[in-house]
């Protein structure tokens, strides 16, 4: 008897970490919607209330296909708030036909293909002696560092942008959130 009893135990502490973790991840709280790691990032994105902008965007540039695709990609997802830290009626202007491309261009660098979680960026930035470059599906580069606790980013035009969730595991990549729109050159 005591032997049936034991088996179910060894096999929760054994498995217990990658249980504890995989719920974890379902239940990773984005703009007041849960992220789901069996959607694909813009499955999750259109719950999120602190993405409208990027979501609206995403739709206007004609990318919903690409980020529904398998990938996997790596977004680094700028909020609304972060949207609204750019210049009164840019949004706007970028939101416009006849800026499509503009407009791809801003989202693309944003995105890096791969599955890039913290740990690897971390991995990344030591090997890079403090900072770690990555290639954006737009061609452009983005610089990471380590501040503190805290994960940053830098654009091609010297703005920094900060990781505010990282982690948000999707079926084709993760999102990381950020706080800052990245700008390419």
């Amino acid at each position: 008897m005591k032997r049936i009893l034991l088996i179910p135990v060894l096999a929760m502490a054994i498995l217990g970490g990658n249980a504890a973790s995989s719920y974890a991840q379902k239940t990773v709280m984005v703009g007041g919607a849960a992220m789901y790691p069996a959607k694909n990032i813009v499955e999750n994105a259109v719950n999120s209330k602190d993405h409208t902008t990027l979501v609206a965007a995403v739709k206007a540039a004609g990318l919903v296909e690409t980020l529904e695709s398998a990938g996997p990609f790596t977004v680094f997802a700028p909020t609304n708030e972060a949207f609204s830290k750019l210049p009164d009626g840019t949004v706007n202007n970028l939101l416009k036909p006849e800026n499509k491309n503009t407009l791809t261009s801003v989202l693309t660098y944003h995105v890096v293909s791969g599955n890039i979680d913290s740990k690897m960026l971390m991995e990344k930035i030591k090997a890079g002696k403090g900072k770690a470059t990555l290639k954006t599906v737009q061609g452009e580069e983005l610089t990471v560092w380590q501040k503190g606790k805290n994960l940053m980013i830098k654009d091609a035009k010297g703005n920094s942008a900060m990781v505010t969730i990282k982690d948000v595991y999707q079926k084709n990549g993760v999102i990381h959130v950020i706080d800052t729109v990245l700008m390419p050159s």
